[in-house]
C-alpha cells in the first residue's frame, strides 16, 4: 500500500493541526461513516507520534503519514491519496487499487 499527500493538504494539515517537523499523523478505520472502499467504515485521522506497528507510511516535508497493520484491512488493496479541496474547506481521500 502506498500513501501519497500533495502540498495543499500538507499545508492543510500544518496549519489546522499545529504540526512541526517530526510530527505523525495515523490515518485508521472508523465505523459508521462512508467510503468507496468499506461500506459502513470512513477514514479517520489523529497526530500520533508513538506508532505501533506501521504497515505503510510516507514522510513528507517533516511530517509521517501512516497506517498500523491492524487498519490495512480497511483499504481492500488500495492506495490512498490526500487532496485538499479549497472550496469545500476539506481533506478529499481517493483510493486507487494497488497494482
Amino acid at each position: 500500500m502506498k500513501i501519497e499527500v500533495s502540498d495543499a493538504a500538507i499545508k492543510w494539515f500544518k496549519e489546522e493541526m499545529g504540526l512541526e517537523n517530526g510530527d505523525k499523523i495515523k490515518f485508521y478505520s472508523q465505523i459508521y461513516g462512508t467510503s468507496p472502499v468499506q461500506p459502513g467504515y470512513a477514514l479517520g485521522f489523529t497526530k500520533d507520534n508513538s506508532p505501533l506497528d506501521m504497515a505503510a507510511h510516507t514522510e513528507k516535508d517533516g511530517l509521517v503519514f501512516y497506517v498500523e497493520e491492524r487498519d490495512l484491512w480497511f483499504f481492500d488493496g488500495h492506495d490512498l491519496f490526500v487532496d485538499y479541496n479549497e472550496e469545500q474547506d476539506e481533506l478529499v481521500y481517493n483510493y486507487t487499487k494497488s497494482e
